[in-house]
């Protein structure tokens, strides 16, 4: 496994994951817009 680490300022790489709905949402889609908060929680559902 290569971890990369993402220094501030610099943009994240582009993923797809699920929603609480089952839809897919790409973190590309918010690119240009305000500025977003990425929380990934363990064990939520």
């Amino acid at each position: 496994m290569t971890l990369n680490i993402i220094t501030p300022g610099q943009t994240a790489p582009d993923f797809e994951l699920e929603d609480v709905n089952g839809s897919l949402v790409r973190l590309s889609s918010f690119r240009g817009g305000k500025p977003i908060v990425l929380a990934f929680l363990r064990g939520f559902l």
